[in-house]
């Protein structure tokens, strides 16, 4: 079983470009992240098939409807952080007050608990170890903010490819990391964001099936503005450009492949049946 997860955002929450506006000025712009949640809430319905949805505490606040019909549908939901920060540009406290305040939205508006946590931009790195500890200490069971490579928001290139165990002082914290496949001296993705966008899909699928065979889990994410692909576009370099926006029109039919190729399901349910394998690690 492998898993696909939705990072909840809009279009003007692309990270660290010249055009990105701040928190003060997101309530001024268009919103359109309902246009790409209604085109993947139907896709994943009509496969029958349930994934995790990480949501922004932003976006939650100002469209709890989102959040209860993605629970309603029988998908997990787990958070994105509150204010779509990266994790090193944040003091722990300044972290932990962003995290706990977008779990109490989330839960207010699913009227569940929230136990999975990802970063934006998977943006712990080796000088952010306490992330761990806080994250746990909010109360989730579970991170999905490790990209075990080398990335351009940070990155843990050292970090496990196999889902594991991190503890912490208030216990332990289960791990599941972007997925990447080593080759050579290469941890390469091409499972989620502008990395599915550019690969052709049999190369995506022949990638799944190597990560499968080492007995990994492949983790796949995309974002609702990926099936929106006439959203405005921010100012940004031409290296940017090409990352943010290339293929968009291909995300929705690759994404019907996948769920029509393979068995998908959300991160809560492969750990309920994994935990007991997952070996611990050091943060």
């Amino acid at each position: 079983m492998n898993i696909l997860t939705v990072d909840v955002e809009d279009w003007f929450h692309i990270l660290e470009v010249e055009g990105t506006p701040d928190l003060a000025a997101w309530s001024r712009l268009e919103s359109r992240v309902e246009r790409g949640f209604e085109r993947l809430l139907s896709l994943l319905a009509e496969a029958q098939t349930s994934v995790t949805w990480f949501f922004l505490g932003w976006i939650a606040e100002r469209h709890p409807d989102l959040v209860r019909r993605a629970a309603e549908a029988g998908h997990e939901i787990a958070c994105h952080g509150y204010a779509h920060q990266l994790v090193y540009t944040q003091t722990p406290a300044e972290f932990a007050a962003d995290i706990r305040r977008a779990k109490t939205i989330l839960e207010d508006a699913a009227g569940q608990e929230v136990s999975g946590y990802r970063a934006p931009g998977f943006s712990i790195t080796p000088e952010t170890p306490w992330a761990f500890e806080e994250i746990a200490a909010a109360g989730f069971r579970y991170d999905s903010s490790v990209f075990p490579g080398p990335r351009g928001h940070g990155g843990l290139p050292g970090a496990p490819l196999a889902p594991y165990l991190v503890e912490t002082p208030t216990g332990p914290l289960a791990e599941l990391p972007v997925s990447v496949v080593a080759l050579g001296p290469h941890r390469l993705c091409f499972f989620g964001g502008g990395y599915l966008r550019i690969t052709p899909y049999p190369l995506i699928h022949a990638m799944t099936k190597l990560v499968n065979l080492r007995r990994r889990p492949v983790v796949y994410y995309v974002h609702p503005r990926e099936l929106d692909p006439a959203h405005p576009r921010l100012e940004m370099s031409a290296l940017r450009r090409f990352k943010s926006y290339v293929n968009l029109s291909s995300t929705e039919s690759k994404l019907r492949r996948l769920v029509r190729d393979q068995s998908l399901t959300t991160m809560g349910a492969w750990l309920r049946t994994h935990e007991d394998t997952l070996r611990t690690r050091s943060a």
